[in-house]
């Protein structure tokens, strides 16, 4: 069947993919290679994961995309807005209470009531409605990752960036929020693009496709059964 066309004829425009990155090269100080002609694109909204071995390059990727580094050589565009998620959320909430943190990352120039409104639909989407005055240090560790996530989710970005987000929470917590971002990539209004690194292959059961990074190089999207079937356990660690 024929697409339908645009208003006057034309063809309607083609969607560009939430993150494509080409020839990517970067090498540390040192002289280290990390990546060396690495090539990523997401195809659609939804959940992408990243497996590989201690110093394969996924965090150093991720800090890629995110803007944190600069690359030797490549390109990386993104269709949206892109917000990283760390490993540990107490490196990245700075401020007393729940409120005051998201405010904090908030574009300037919005009223007060568009700055509250969009601070409580941030609670609300991750589970911690009612929380803005909450006292980030009484959090529990899952919490904090939540809060974290709202940081992201109040600044509009399409795109998030997550670094073994659930490498520091017990069992309970790490499904609390694999399960979050799970039904954030799939909902009906406004789903959103997830990268997520791990080194915990049962998350890849989650997924809508996941890769595997080796060497500062990435494979192509395999269904998380193809590759859980390739793939040894991994040791935790950074990369």
């Amino acid at each position: 069947m024929a697409s339908p066309s645009a208003p006057g004829g034309a063809a309607p425009a083609a969607q560009a993919p939430p993150l494509e990155v080409a020839g990517l090269g970067f090498a540390w100080d040192n002289g280290r290679v990390a990546l060396a002609n690495c090539n990523l694109t997401i195809p659609d909204t939804g959940l992408w994961m990243l497996v590989g071995s201690n110093g394969s390059g996924k965090s150093t990727l991720l800090r890629l995309i995110a803007g944190l580094l600069q690359p030797r050589q490549g390109t990386i565009r993104i269709a949206g807005k892109a917000a990283l998620v760390f490993q540990n959320p107490d490196h990245q909430l700075l401020l007393p209470s729940c409120g005051s943190d998201l405010q904090l990352g908030l574009p300037a120039g919005l009223s007060a009531a568009t700055r509250r409104r969009r601070m409580e639909e941030a609670l609300d989407q991750v589970g911690l409605i009612g929380m803005a005055q909450r006292p980030i240090h009484t959090l529990s560790g899952g919490q904090k990752q939540r809060l974290a996530i709202a940081g992201a989710l109040a600044s509009e970005a399409d795109l998030l960036l997550l670094d073994e987000p659930t490498a520091l929470l017990d069992p309970e917590s790490q499904g609390d929020v694999l399960g979050l971002i799970r039904r954030l990539c799939s909902r009906r209004s406004r789903p959103i693009t997830a990268l997520w690194i791990t080194h915990r292959l049962e998350e890849l059961e989650r997924c809508d496709g996941a890769a595997l990074m080796e060497s500062g190089q990435l494979g192509g999207w395999q269904s998380p059964a193809a590759l859980l079937s390739q793939c040894p356990p991994l040791p935790a660690g950074r990369a």
